[in-house]
C-alpha cells in the first residue's frame, strides 16, 4: 500500500537536510510520539552517507495500550541512505514487532524551491500477517488489509509530524 505526503518547510534545502540526516536526535521534543532516537551506525563516503537510528516510541500512547502491544512494538530500526548529490534518502524501516510481516520502504526527496524546501516522502508499506503465528489464515488477508489501512494513516501522520518538528527545531535554532 502506497504511502505519499509532502510538506513546505520555510527553510533553504541545504539546511534542511543537514539538519534532518545529521540533527534528528536534537529534536526529538518536538515528536509527540517519539521518546528517543539513537544513532547506531554512521558511514560517510562522499555524497552519500549510510545511517541506521533506532527510534523509540511512545510518547502519548497510553500505558495500558502500551502493556498490551508491548514496548517492542513502539520501536524500529531506520536504515537510510542520503544522498546529497541528488537531495535524497532511501529508507527502510524495519520493526521490532512483527518484523517477518511488516515491509516498509520509501523515499525523501528535498526539492529547492527558494528560500523554502518541499519535502516529498513517498514509500510503500505491506503487510502479510500469513507469517504471523497465531493469525489463520483464512483471515489474514483480508486483516492484513485493514492492518495496512490503518498503519498508512498512522505512518503518514508521523511523517507530517517529523515535517512539523524539524521546522519547529529550525526556527528555534534562528530564536537563539
Amino acid at each position: 500500500m502506497r504511502i505519499e505526503t509532502d510538506a513546505v518547510i520555510p527553510f533553504p534545502r541545504a539546511e534542511v537536510y543537514r539538519a534532518y540526516r545529521d540533527e534528528i536526535q536534537d529534536f526529538v521534543e518536538y515528536f509527540p510520539n517519539i521518546r528517543q532516537i539513537d544513532v547506531e551506525a554512521r558511514k560517510e563516503e562522499g555524497p552519500r552517507v549510510d545511517l541506521t537510528n533506532v527510534w523509540i516510541g511512545g510518547g502519548d500512547i497510553p500505558e495500558p495500550i502500551v502493556k498490551v502491544i508491548g514496548e517492542s512494538a513502539l520501536s524500529w530500526h531506520d536504515y537510510a541512505v542520503w544522498r546529497q548529490d541528488d537531495w535524497t534518502c532511501d529508507w527502510r524501516i524495519e520493526t521490532h514487532s512483527f518484523t517477518e510481516a511488516v515491509r516498509c520502504e520509501g523515499k525523501n526527496r528535498f526539492v529547492d524551491i527558494g528560500a523554502r524546501t518541499r519535502l516529498e516522502i513517498c514509500g510503500e508499506i505491506g503487510i502479510d500477517l500469513k507469517r504471523v503465528k497465531g493469525v489463520p489464515g483464512l483471515v489474514a488477508g483480508s486483516l492484513g488489509r485493514t492492518v495496512e489501512k490503518f498503519l498508512v494513516r498512522q505512518i503518514t501522520a508521523n511523517l507530517n509530524t517529523v515535517s512539523e518538528a524539524l521546522t519547529q527545531y529550525l526556527h528555534s535554532r534562528v530564536e537563539e
